[in-house]
């Protein structure tokens, strides 16, 4: 072996190293020892309004195409979590769940929408969906129509994981959090319904 091809090894092991190192998996995680920047990717012919990549392993989304779909199963996803009500996948022109399937990956159904009951953002909501994320075995793709769902959940996910109110309000606003308006008759932000308390920072520049 040439010392130069001996170097360019060394660069390379050096590097996977370095990158292994900085991985942030948010997937099954106790707990997060940092909160990675959204990366924002292109949406065309993929997704509606949003595609956020979060860390190595978890992408937050608008409605996905069936392209998309494959596109994720490429990419590891296993697990797609689907925010939208039931009444709302029939406009979609396809099968979500039975395309999910026949890809192989795991489907869980979270509907959410403002009001009361089951399906409402409440607590309850925000613990099928903590629980459905830690339980998912590989990479994860959490969407809604807009993005704006699942940056409210994503967002009260963080903070019961420990991250400052503020810093969850931030990282989500930038993914599709919207929080100057779509408030309820309560003036209550999903957020804040999720958490069962007010959250600081939300509305604020």
């Amino acid at each position: 072996m040439t010392s130069r091809l001996a170097l360019t090894i060394a660069v390379a092991l050096a590097f996977s190293a370095a990158a292994d190192a900085d991985a942030q998996k948010i997937v099954g995680e106790a707990s997060l020892r940092s909160l990675p920047a959204p990366v924002l990717l292109d949406t065309a012919g993929m997704f509606l309004a949003r595609y956020a990549r979060v860390g190595d392993d978890f992408f937050i989304a608008g409605q996905p195409t069936q392209r998309a779909l494959h596109d994720m199963k490429q990419l590891g996803v296993t697990t797609v979590i689907n925010l939208r009500m039931p009444q709302e996948m029939t406009r979609i022109g396809f099968d979500e769940a039975q395309l999910i399937a026949d890809l192989g990956m795991k489907y869980v159904h979270i509907p959410m929408r403002g009001g009361t009951g089951e399906m409402s953002y409440s607590p309850e909501t925000l613990r099928k969906f903590s629980e459905a994320l830690k339980a998912a075995d590989g990479k994860v793709l959490l969407h809604c129509t807009i993005a704006w769902r699942a940056s409210h959940i994503w967002a009260a996910y963080l903070i019961q994981q420990g991250v400052p109110d503020v810093d969850a309000v931030r990282h989500a606003r930038t993914i599709n959090l919207m929080d100057d308006h779509r408030m309820d008759d309560s003036g209550r932000q999903p957020l804040e319904m999720f958490l069962g308390r007010k959250v600081d920072g939300l509305g604020k520049p």
